[in-house]
């Protein structure tokens, strides 16, 4: 059974690439190409080459190869998630809000934690459990504007998609902590670019757009994932999940500061809820008498 003290170090950098990934739908907004596969490409090929320049920074090119054999299929599997979840992210702006694409990927962690359960087991605290139900109610106001048909159904399905992708990606990861899952992301990028660059109409970009495609997909994306599955090998998974509730909350005030798309009072009301009910259990899980951690 996993330690129910929250690893500081994980807890960190899983928040880390939350707050790196909130800037998406930010950046997503200047940018002035129309296709939404040009776009996944792009950010797909600056990842790539981000992530594949880092680790031949840090293991050289021999031990490069050496990970990406090393990491089996649920290296695979991992880059198969990341690979749908930032491909279905870029389509889905383009249909809703950055707000609703955000906040209904806030059922990760329950996602997550019925996953983890139900396959392998792993024993999810009460007070996870709460935390998740207090998320789902903050991100249920959040989003009750949705109501009506004010927002696109692809825009919402693909969001869904983003958070079932994600969910599985956290688990696999979690349940593998022995495999360095660098290289999993890595190939998930070079998915993304391949089938992008089949559906794209061009692949010529502006000055301007050029350098923003670089910050989507080499900071936003690249340096997001690094972080993510550096920290996420070091938490349960569903406190994992749940920490980076941080994304979808953070997501839209980045947007109304920069770009002024004014959230709802509602938004408003469901975000203070979902950030108060992740820093009550942060809080809770710091206070907890340390243990010793078990394999996964």
């Amino acid at each position: 059974m996993a330690s129910k003290h929250l690893d500081a170090r994980g807890a960190w950098l899983v928040l880390g690439s939350a707050t790196v990934w909130s800037f998406g739908g930010a950046i997503a907004r200047y940018l002035t190409v129309s296709d939404s596969w040009t776009v996944v490409f792009w950010r797909s090929v600056f990842a790539s080459a981000f992530l594949m320049a880092f680790m031949l920074w840090q293991h050289g090119r021999q031990g490069t190869q050496r990970l990406f054999w090393a990491m089996g299929w649920a290296g695979v599997g991992v880059g198969l998630c990341f690979a749908t979840a930032s491909t279905c992210f870029v389509v889905a702006l383009a249909h809703t809000t950055v707000a609703n694409v955000l906040l209904l990927q806030a059922g990760v962690p329950l996602l997550a934690a019925l996953m983890s359960f139900l396959l392998f087991r792993e024993r999810v605290p009460r007070a996870t459990w709460i935390a998740i139900a207090a998320v789902i109610g903050g991100v249920a106001v959040m989003v009750s504007d949705s109501v009506g048909g004010k927002v696109s159904p692809i825009g919402d399905g693909l969001a869904l998609l983003v958070a079932l992708a994600f969910a599985s990606a956290t688990v696999i990861t979690r349940r593998h902590a022995h495999v360095a899952m660098m290289p999993a992301v890595c190939l998930g990028t070079l998915m993304a670019a391949c089938v992008s660059g089949t559906m794209a109409q061009g692949f010529a970009v502006n000055a301007v757009d050029g350098l923003l495609l670089l910050a989507f997909g080499a900071v936003n994306l690249g340096l997001g994932l690094a972080l993510f599955v550096t920290g996420v090998r070091l938490l349960p998974s569903a406190m994992a999940a749940l920490i980076g509730i941080a994304e979808p909350v953070l997501g839209p005030l980045w947007v109304w500061l920069i770009h002024n798309e004014v959230p709802s009072q509602r938004t408003v009301l469901g975000g203070a809820i979902v950030f108060l009910a992740l820093l009550a259990h942060i809080i809770w899980q710091l206070r907890q008498p340390r243990s010793e951690p078990s394999s996964p």
